[in-house]
């Protein structure tokens, strides 16, 4: 699943990309650049079920992932570019997740299974749960959470655990990364997803492919 590769930028030097462009009925309502030299554009699209909503991911090479959720941020579909593998829900999960759930009690668990033609059948276990904790991120207030999910194959065989803290926006009703730690069973590392800026529509930089944020230094996987 994961790829490494040698890709060496100079120091705080992203490489320029054309904007972004949407399919027709679809529309952006945020950018978000975050840490690790990425950034984020979270849309919806008439064509899709209410509450419906989607995210495309770009890092110094161009588009890495595109995902869409429902309303309660259930993983609908994802598509992971350079592994060209796309993971869909099953239905009827044994513990939907459920965004409502976490923000009235303050913990969520969930169940679910995906299905793809690369990977088979892939088995989620975890929970969210708020921290108490609220920050203020460029002018956007965000709730802490924490979680902690295990991930296994079709037989149960273990395939990597994850635990950390990330964010949620109640009104979008979306996750946003944070710090992560994985571990695959021969490997631990730590990921950092953070939101830095929130870019509107009309202000500069909207809808930008170019992440600006820890570019330019020496990456050694690449998903």
């Amino acid at each position: 699943m994961i790829r490494f590769a040698a890709l060496l930028l100079l120091p705080g030097l992203a490489v320029a990309q054309a904007p972004v462009s949407l399919p027709a009925g679809c529309d952006a309502y945020v950018t978000i650049q975050k840490r690790s030299c990425i950034v984020s554009h979270l849309f919806t699209c008439e064509a899709d079920p209410a509450g419906h909503q989607r995210r495309v991911d770009y890092d110094e090479t161009g588009m890495t992932y595109m995902g869409r959720i429902d309303a309660e941020t259930q993983w609908i579909e994802s598509f992971h570019v350079r592994a060209q593998n796309v993971e869909r829900l099953v239905p009827e999960p044994a513990d939907p997740a459920s965004f409502s759930e976490l923000v009235e009690t303050g913990i969520d668990s969930w169940d679910f299974r995906t299905d793809s033609d690369a990977f088979s059948v892939t088995a989620y276990r975890g929970f969210d749960r708020l921290t108490g904790q609220s920050v203020t991120i460029d002018g956007v207030a965000l709730d802490e959470t924490e979680f902690e999910v295990t991930v296994t194959d079709g037989m149960g065989g273990f395939l990597w655990s994850v635990e950390g803290r990330e964010y949620i926006h109640r009104d979008w009703r979306v996750f946003l990364s944070g710090i992560r730690s994985v571990d695959t069973g021969a490997d631990e590392y730590q990921t950092d997803g953070r939101p830095v800026e929130f870019i509107f529509p009309g202000e500069p930089g909207f809808l930008s492919a170019t992440p600006l944020h820890d570019c330019g230094e020496m990456m050694s996987k690449a998903s």
